[in-house]
């Protein structure tokens, strides 16, 4: 039944962590100032700074212990990966990471280095400092990002009436351990960043402004935060939505997808969007309708069900104000 899948969903990792930033959300508020050339408006993917005639994006990324713990090569590599998407998501480009990272010793250092080091050639993105510790009582990785974008997709733009469209790469593999699925490591560099780039392109073209790349809270995680900062609600089809073969759409929809974005987009613009994408061997798939109602309901079928009411519960406490 449609309720108990999404009392499952609900309960998922990845959205309880979405709400432990709440306790920050409203501190921060408070008291960021605005630049000289207009706010800097909390609660997207990247800060998006005023610089000129466009915008210096900044992020961070503080990498999961679990996976720093056993699997450090791949968290090295993730730790660039998905600072990378949080620019593209924006309709940037990166300019480059710093990291920081604690270790016990050198030796386990080196394949999180390792790892930082194959992400950063392949999306092009270079080191260019941070912090090392490697008399640390324990192992952890944090990094930061760079970038720039003249037209900005922000989660602050959907509006009622927009496609919510999923676009994802089913050129890639599931992790054997974990709900992560691998569309990069194994992919050729040059042709990732150029799916990578179709964002930006579309930025510029004015073909999307609203959006947020697929982060650990899966779809519906990354659903809910797109809608809380619009203001937003959106009635999502999970019939509609594409699923990788021999990958159950329960695990599919709470899946960090190495290449995924969730697109909020004008009905006229859905067309050219997915020509593009198709030419890349894209998933471009339209899943659900944003509306004024401030709920995530959900359909599958006949069944409905409201999944999240932003009148009675936030998720992170950045909501449109």
């Amino acid at each position: 039944m449609l309720a108990d899948l999404a009392t499952r969903l609900r309960r998922s990792l990845g959205i309880e962590q979405k709400q432990d930033i709440q306790a920050i959300a409203q501190k921060l508020t408070q008291w960021v100032p605005p630049t000289a050339q207009g706010a800097i408006v909390l609660g997207d993917d990247c800060a998006a700074i005023p610089d000129g005639d466009g915008y210096l994006l900044l992020a961070a990324e503080g990498m999961w212990p679990t996976l720093v713990q056993t699997e450090p090569w791949f968290a090295g590599w993730c730790s660039v990966l998905v600072n990378v998407s949080d620019i593209y998501a924006m309709g940037g480009r990166p300019i480059a990471v710093v990291d920081a990272l604690w270790s016990q010793a050198r030796e386990p250092a080196q394949p999180l280095w390792d790892g930082m080091i194959a992400a950063a050639q392949t999306f092009n993105v270079p080191i260019v400092g941070g912090h090392t510790n490697c008399h640390s009582p324990y192992e952890a990785l944090a990094v930061a990002i760079l970038g720039r974008a003249q037209r900005l997709i922000t989660s602050f733009n959907a509006q009622p009436g927009d496609a919510l469209v999923l676009l994802t790469d089913f050129e890639g593999q599931p992790h054997p351990r974990y709900p992560f699925w691998d569309a990069a490591t194994q992919a050729d560099p040059n042709r990732l960043r150029a799916k990578l780039d179709l964002l930006p392109q579309w930025a510029a073209a004015g073909w999307c402004d609203a959006g947020k790349d697929v982060s650990m809270g899966g779809i519906l995680g990354t659903a809910l935060m797109l809608l809380e900062t619009s203001g937003c609600g959106a009635v999502l089809d999970l019939a509609a939505v594409p699923c990788p073969a021999g990958l159950p759409l329960e695990k599919w929809l709470l899946n960090f997808p190495s290449y995924g974005f969730l697109l909020s987009v004008r009905p006229e613009q859905f067309d050219p969007i997915r020509a593009q994408a198709g030419a890349f061997g894209l998933v471009c798939d339209r899943i659900g309708t944003v509306v004024s109602d401030r709920r995530l309901q959900l359909q599958q079928g006949a069944e409905s069900v409201c999944f999240w009411d932003f009148e009675a519960e936030p998720l992170t406490g950045f909501a449109v104000r």
